[in-house]
C-alpha cells in the first residue's frame, strides 16, 4: 500500500463480486473493503481510494494488471461518463447472477429469513433498446471531456441535450447516441438539439435560471404510438411555435406532441400544466387484450415486455380462483390491479397521486372492468380499520411499494388483517426484506422469483409470496 496525498493506492486488488448500487467490491491488506466504480469481478487492479470509513473505502481502479472473463466491450461511447448503464462491460449473464445473488443475500442476511429455493432470474429478450420512456435535459454548460480540458482550447458551443452526470445537478453529458430506447428516440433529440442551435433557441442554466429550453422527454408503446413532451422555461410562443411545429412535420408519427411552461427551479413535471400543441394529450399501451392510457405524469413500468413477464409471476402467485377480495396496495394506474382482476371476485387499488387514480379510472372504463374500485390517499392513512370495515376483509394482498418499502403501519395492518397470502413486489430487495422480517411470524415465504427489469444496471424486481402459517 502508498500513500497519495492522503489517499490510498492498493495495488494487485483482486476484484471479488458485485455489490449495491452498481459497485463492484476487492479487499485492502486490512481486510476492509473497497468499493469500486469502474472494475468487474475477476479484474486485478490497483485501486486509488477517494473517501475513507471506518470499515470500508471508496475508489476508482487506475491500472488493470489483468482483466476478467466476466467482461465484454461496451456499446456506447459514452460509457464510463455517463452513469445510466454501469454494468455495460460485464456479460448479461454475469449481470444476472450478481442480481439473483444480491437478492438472496439481502433477504438472508437483512431478513433472516428462511428460504425455499429461489427460482432462476427471469432475464429480458432484449438487452438494450428496453426503455419507453427517456427523459433528457438541455445545458448551455455542458460537461467537457478531459481530451477537451487538456486541450485549452476556446470551446464556443457548450450546448448539450442529454442526462446529468452523477453527482452533479447542473452539468449535463451532450449524448450522441442512447441504447436504451428505440428509435426514433435518437433521431428526435439530435433533431431538437440541431434545430434549436441552428435557429437561437437558448438552452437551460439551472445555476443561473435561464435559457429557454428545459428537458426533452420521449415516450414509446407497444403499440407504436409515440408522446414526445417539451418542457421551456418561460414563454416565448414564437420559437416555442417554430421548434414544435418542425417537431410535427419532421416527425409525423408523433401521436402526442406536448409542451409545459415551467418557470419553477426545478424541472419536476407533476405539479405543473401539460399543454397539448398537436395530437392527443395520451398515448395507448397494450397487455393481454388490456389497453392502458398514458399520460405525460402516468407511471407506467418502463420495459413494456418485461412488465409483462413480471405481472404474469404476480398473477401466478396471488393463485386466484375467482371469488377471492384482493387488495393493490400502491396501485399506481392499476395496472396489476386490472390484469389480475378477471380471476378475482373484486380487486381494491389503493395509490397517493391523484392523477394515478384518475387514469386507473379511467383505463378500467375502457376495458370494461366493473371488479375494481379505486381510492386515493397515503397508504399509513387510508388504510386502516374503517377502510377494511367498509370495503371487505381482503382475501390476498398484492403490494408493489415504491423504493422505501412499507411504512411500518401499513405492514402492522396487513398483520391484523391476516390474508391467507400475500404477494409483495419490490424493485429494492433490501427493504423488501426489512418488511418481510416483519412479517415472518406470522407468514412463510413459499415463492421467490427475481425479475430484470433493467438490463446493463444493477437494479432487479423481485416478487415474494407469502402464506400464513396454519
Amino acid at each position: 500500500m502508498r500513500k497519495n496525498r492522503g489517499r490510498h493506492i492498493f495495488e494487485n486488488v483482486e476484484v471479488v463480486d458485485a455489490g449495491a448500487k452498481g459497485k463492484t467490491v476487492g479487499k485492502a491488506p486490512d481486510g476492509r473493503i473497497i468499493f469500486l466504480d469502474n472494475a468487474v469481478p475477476g479484474d486485478v487492479v490497483d485501486v486509488q481510494t477517494h473517501k475513507k470509513r471506518k470499515s470500508y473505502f471508496e475508489g476508482t481502479a487506475v491500472a488493470f494488471h489483468s482483466h476478467s472473463e466476466k467482461r465484454v466491450e461496451p456499446e456506447c461511447e459514452h460509457f464510463g461518463v455517463c452513469g445510466g448503464c454501469k454494468w455495460q462491460n460485464m456479460g448479461y449473464e454475469h449481470q444476472l447472477y450478481y442480481k439473483q445473488k444480491e437478492v438472496e443475500n439481502n433477504l438472508k442476511r437483512i431478513g433472516h429469513l428462511d428460504l425455499p429455493e429461489i427460482q432462476p432470474i427471469l432475464g429480458s429478450k432484449d438487452i438494450y433498446f428496453y426503455r419507453n420512456k427517456m427523459e433528457f435535459s438541455f445545458s448551455d454548460s455542458r460537461w467537457l471531456t478531459m481530451d477537451e480540458i487538456r486541450s485549452n482550447k476556446d470551446i464556443d458551443n457548450k450546448n448539450a441535450l442529454g442526462f446529468h452526470i452523477p453527482g452533479m445537478w447542473d452539468k449535463i453529458l451532450d449524448i450522441k447516441k442512447c441504447h436504451l430506447q428505440q428509435d426514433p428516440s435518437n433521431a428526435i433529440r439530435l433533431e431538437t438539439k440541431k434545430f434549436a442551435q441552428e435557429n437561437g433557441l437558448t438552452f437551460f442554466n439551472p445555476r443561473n435560471q435561464h435559457g429557454l429550453l428545459r428537458t426533452l422527454m420521449v415516450r414509446t408503446a407497444s403499440t407504436g404510438e409515440l408522446m414526445v413532451l417539451i418542457q421551456f422555461f418561460e414563454e416565448d410562443k414564437a420559437k416555442r411555435e417554430l421548434l414544435l411545429n418542425h417537431l410535427k412535420e419532421k416527425f409525423p408519427e408523433i401521436t402526442s406532441l406536448l409542451y409545459v411552461i415551467n418557470e419553477k427551479q426545478n424541472d419536476t413535471l407533476y405539479d405543473q400544466e401539460v399543454c397539448c400543441f398537436t395530437g392527443r394529450d395520451h398515448i395507448f399501451e397494450e397487455m393481454e387484450g388490456l389497453s392502458f392510457k398514458i399520460t405525460a405524469k402516468s407511471f407506467y413500468q418502463t420495459n413494456s415486455e418485461q412488465a409483462y413477464e413480471l405481472y404474469k409471476v404476480t398473477r401466478d402467485f396471488a393463485k386466484l380462483q375467482g371469488n377471492e377480495l384482493v387488495y393493490d396496495l400502491y396501485t399506481g394506474t392499476g395496472t396489476i390491479a386490472q390484469f389480475v382482476s378477471k380471476k378475482a371476485k373484486k380487486v381494491i387499488g389503493i395509490e397517493s397521486v391523484p392523477d394515478a387514480i384518475l387514469d386507473a379510472k379511467s383505463n378500467a372504463e375502457r376495458n370494461k372492468i366493473n371488479n375494481v374500485d379505486f381510492f386515493v390517499g397515503d397508504m399509513k392513512n387510508v388504510f386502516n380499520d374503517s377502510f377494511i370495515a367498509k370495503n371487505g376483509t381482503p382475501d390476498v394482498i398484492i403490494t408493489d411499494p415504491p423504493r422505501d418499502g412499507m411504512h411500518k403501519d401499513v405492514v402492522q395492518q396487513i398483520l391484523n388483517i391476516s390474508p391467507s397470502r400475500i404477494v409483495y413486489v419490490s424493485c429494492n430487495s433490501a427493504t423488501q426484506a426489512r418488511d418481510l422480517e416483519l412479517m415472518k411470524d406470522t407468514y412463510t415465504v413459499t415463492k421467490v422469483q427475481p425479475v430484470d427489469m433493467f438490463p446493463q444496471t444493477h437494479h432487479v424486481e423481485n416478487v415474494v409470496l407469502l402464506e400464513k402459517k396454519n
